[in-house]
């Protein structure tokens, strides 16, 4: 099962079999209860993980302390903040699990190891950055161009598992919006 997460995950024509199997070798597996943080503001992050299973919450806090949520982490999606990770600078950001979680975690010396010795794992690292910048291009453009209730239809569309698991007001703060404005958006598509 493992395998099979590390091969969807880090996907890319130049990994063999060999180099799954490398890579799956330099994560461990780890688990979180649910309100545990995986990171916490003003801390340093010496690794990164792939969520196997739960639903992670990422937030910041604005300048009167309001949680303002940035991602909603789901399976199998790679929790990572790069600026923090790369930077070796603190991070801004909280990670709190919203269920119980299962991980697995890399440690940053592991994955420069895998990225100087492996040429699909460099590949992979070259295409995951870019899809990186491109989708938080487009959310940056989105969240000015489409309204309330598109950006809640394209959620809805992308991942629809985590009404489930999420509260409706980090949904909210994830898609730039009031709660009640949220509970009017979805009434009116009922």
């Amino acid at each position: 099962m493992l395998l099979s997460v590390i091969k969807k995950c880090y996907q890319n024509e130049h990994l063999t079999e060999q180099d799954y199997e490398t890579i799956l070798n330099k994560h461990r597996i780890i688990s979180h209860e649910k309100s545990t943080f995986l990171l916490q503001q003003a801390h340093f992050l010496n690794c990164y993980y792939i969520l196997i299973d739960g639903t992670v919450h990422g937030f910041v806090n604005d300048s009167n302390g309001t949680q303002i949520t940035i991602n909603l982490y789901t399976s199998p999606e790679v929790v990572i903040d790069v600026n923090a990770l790369f930077q070796k600078k603190k991070t801004v950001e909280n990670w709190q699990c919203l269920t119980n979680c299962t991980l697995l975690c890399i440690s940053f010396d592991d994955f420069q190891e895998l990225f100087h010795n492996i040429y699909g794992f460099r590949e992979w690292g070259r295409t995951w950055m870019s899809n990186a910048l491109f989708e938080l291009k487009e959310r940056s453009i989105e969240m000015l161009t489409l309204s309330a209730t598109e950006r809640y239809e394209k959620l809805l569309e992308q991942k629809p598992h985590i009404f489930q698991t999420v509260p409706l007001k980090y949904i909210a703060s994830y898609l730039g919006i009031t709660d009640t404005s949220l509970s009017r958006i979805r009434k009116d598509l009922k």
